[in-house]
């Protein structure tokens, strides 16, 4: 007697179309790292495992699709997560100098990006142009590393402003080239910078 009936094959549930966008994004991601805009929709397609079509039914257009896969991988939270991580270390440099780690992965992420991006053609400070003041993502990196600071850390000023002047070292420190040089420190060095300065103490 045949078991048709008993051994189809179950049909895996369908995804909502959150889930599908969220899935063609995870897909898409990688593909701007190599080829910026200029990545087709049949690429995108291929490497969801999808046809091409449903990546216009998930979405209004490739423009679109672009848009938010920036917005997903400038996000911060695993960078958010390594700084809240550092809170395990038992000094504040060595704090400070695990959270420098962090945020310099995610400022090579960034800029890798926006440069293949502008390479291709695509300027992805456009979306951004109509909000003042710094970027959320990097408001919120100022923040958890603020928190690093504790109550008997002694500070001069202000935990906020402290990490904001921390972040900008890591900021110039990730810079090389013409008119930069390439010379840079290594994040306990920076620290070291940081918390007692340039100068050799007696």
């Amino acid at each position: 007697m045949p078991e048709d009936t008993t051994r189809r094959r179950r049909r895996a549930p369908a995804m909502s179309p959150e889930d599908r966008r969220e899935a063609i994004v995870a897909a898409t991601v990688p593909l701007l790292f190599t080829h910026g805009a200029n990545v087709t929709t049949s690429q995108i397609a291929k490497a969801a495992g999808i046809a091409e079509g449903t990546v216009f039914r998930a979405f209004k257009d490739k423009q679109e699709l672009i848009r938010t896969c920036v917005r997903s991988a400038l996000g911060v939270d695993s960078e958010l997560e390594l700084i809240e991580q550092a809170r395990q270390a038992d000094t504040l440099a060595e704090r400070l100098s695990r959270a420098i780690g962090a945020v310099s992965g995610y400022l090579d992420r960034m800029w890798k990006l926006m440069s293949v991006l502008r390479d291709s053609g695509y300027d992805p400070h456009d979306e951004r142009r109509e909000h003042k003041g710094p970027p959320v993502e990097m408001q919120r990196i100022v923040e958890r590393v603020a928190s690093l600071f504790g109550p008997d850390d002694d500070l001069r000023v202000d935990p906020s402003l402290a990490a904001r002047l921390l972040l900008g070292l890591v900021f110039t420190n990730r810079m090389q080239g013409e008119g930069f040089g390439d010379a840079t420190a290594g994040a306990d060095q920076l620290v070291e910078l940081f918390l007692h300065g340039a100068l050799k103490q007696d």
